[in-house]
């Protein structure tokens, strides 16, 4: 159902303003793969999968997402599940808003449906009423609406119990299984999801 895409990386590094943000990250998922990004906060996590969907140039290394090499490329099969700090909801704008602004009407239940979001298109629940589970399944949902090949998320494990973790997980694992290549970075990798691991060592950002 999703043109899931292969993504190669060989010593891909980063460098800011204070230091490495990671460095030396070399991983190879199939297209449909579903790989865990473990890592304490400082880890460098949000910033490699930025670069991984082509949003952040690397300073050193190679990589290619669906045969693609540059950012620009890249971009045109990566899309972004919810990145705290990056792509944030608009707390006063509904369901349905959001939905209409990503231009994502004529799939709109389909891609709901997908993310396990119970809600409708036409949902004027704010999204500042939703909890953080269902914020992530929405910013999936909107994500989805592009008909990406690589989906990334991160903090997927932030502020949810064990078994809301795991139904994320789960859906995760499903559209996985649809043919879309997922990367979803957390703390703890998962116990029960049927998924790679690509653990980040912790404070490489200084």
């Amino acid at each position: 159902m999703f043109p899931g895409v292969a993504v190669r990386a060989n010593g891909l590094s980063l460098r800011g303003g204070h230091g490495w943000v990671y460095r030396d990250v070399t991983v190879e998922i199939a297209p449909g793969g579903l790989t865990a990004v473990t890592g304490q906060a400082g880890s460098g996590r949000t910033g490699l999968l930025l670069t991984l969907a082509g949003r952040m140039r690397p300073t050193s290394g190679t990589l290619l997402v669906g045969g693609r090499h540059t950012p620009r490329a890249i971009r045109r099969l990566a899309a972004l599940g919810l990145v705290d700090g990056v792509n944030d909801l608009e707390p006063a704008l509904s369901v349905a808003e959001h939905l209409r602004e990503r231009g994502a009407r004529r799939r709109a239940g389909a891609v709901l449906e997908l993310t396990g979001l119970d809600r409708s298109p036409a949902d004027r629940t704010l999204v500042r009423a939703l909890d953080r589970e269902q914020r992530v399944r929405l910013g999936l949902a909107l994500a989805l609406a592009d008909e990406p090949g690589l989906v990334v998320l991160d903090n997927v494990d932030t502020g949810l119990d064990t078994e809301r973790r795991a139904a994320l997980w789960a859906t995760l694992t499903e559209l996985a299984a649809l043919g879309l290549t997922v990367l979803a970075a957390c703390t703890e990798p998962p116990q029960a999801a049927k998924a790679g691991t690509l653990p980040l060592p912790g404070g490489e950002e200084r």
